[in-house]
């Protein structure tokens, strides 16, 4: 196995797809993630977030970052309970990222925010972003007000992503309650732990309601190495044929878990997650990410070039995957 980037003649091409940014009419939305973050990080990100011009450019150039799929910052209008406004409001953040990348469309790409309180709306405004906009496809910030994406409503919204062949970016967000077993540890809210305990638990949600049964072409992108299920996926298949049961489902959740989800390395810069993520869901079906300005651009890229992988997984990873399944090519 090769794990030298100086064997490689030429520069590694890198796309990232969980890469951030925010506008001013949703710095409010943002405000919940002072609760999962250090104040240092939370201003220094909102800064960097609202750069789409010269020092992000610069920060990819200076890193090796090729082409980036820029998403809006979360939980954004998914927390809103007035549904116009959503609408409104998302619609307007997805022209301005339009408006962003025709500036720029050699290095910037764009996933759609989409006002999930009305399925069908968003539905129409998937639609609209991939069809009239280019965009690669949408991310989704977790439950939208307690209500998840395997709610019989959304299946309106699932049809039409995978009419339009629309990967669906599941990314975080804190649990709607705050459990008892996260009392007095604020280091254990957010990235650090609940996320991965929310994300992944929603990511199920789809799999034993049997939402890929009824979409089987349906693609979902998690992050974060995949929210810890890839590690999981034997125990998945051992207990679920014993557990209590609402719903039947056709395969064992591995085989959906294989065949619908996508993973990105967002914000894990580590071998062993990285081997653990391919030998479990495929070479083809994992994704370099930075979760720029969370992570490191410069720790992720270095890590991507130095990776213990062969040339083969290498250019996989670092970016033919995301041109195939984003349709970058």
């Amino acid at each position: 196995m090769s794990n030298s980037s100086a064997s490689k003649p030429h520069k590694l091409k890198k796309i990232a797809l969980e890469e951030h940014f925010m506008l001013p009419e949703f710095v409010e939305y943002f405000t919940p993630n002072k609760q999962t973050v250090s104040h240092d990080l939370y201003y220094s990100a909102l800064k960097a977030l609202g750069d789409f011009g010269d020092r992000r450019i610069e920060l990819m150039d200076k890193n090796g970052i090729d082409y980036v799929v820029l998403s809006l910052s979360g939980p954004g209008v998914q927390i809103e309970f007035h549904t116009d406004v959503a609408i409104r409001l998302a619609r307007k953040a997805n022209d301005d990222l339009a408006a962003q990348i025709h500036k720029r469309p050699d290095r910037y790409g764009g996933f759609a925010h989409l006002p999930m309180q009305a399925p069908e709306v968003a539905a129409d405004e998937l639609e609209r972003c991939m069809r009239q906009l280019n965009f690669q496809g949408a991310l989704i910030n977790g439950h939208t007000n307690g209500i998840y994406l395997d709610d019989p409503q959304y299946d309106v919204f699932w049809e039409r992503a995978c009419a339009l062949e629309a990967p669906i970016y599941l990314h975080p967000v804190c649990p709607l309650d705050r459990p008892a077993m996260y009392d007095g540890h604020p280091e254990m809210w957010g990235p650090t732990n609940s996320w991965a305990a929310e994300t992944s638990a929603h990511a199920l949600r789809l799999v034993f309601s049997g939402v890929f049964d009824r979409f089987p072409g349906l693609q979902i992108i998690l992050g974060h190495m995949g929210e810890t299920l890839p590690i999981q996926m034997w125990r998945l298949d051992s207990r679920y044929a014993v557990a209590n049961r609402r719903f039947e489902i056709r395969k064992t959740p591995s085989d959906y878990i294989r065949s619908n989800i996508k993973i990105t390395t967002a914000g894990v810069c580590a071998d062993a997650a990285l081997r653990c993520s391919i030998d479990a869901v495929g070479l083809e079906s994992v994704m370099f990410s930075i979760d720029h300005p969370f992570e490191s651009t410069e720790i992720a890229s270095k890590w991507m070039d130095s990776a213990k992988l062969t040339d083969d997984e290498r250019e996989k990873v670092a970016h033919s995957n995301a041109e195939r399944i984003l349709k970058l090519l």
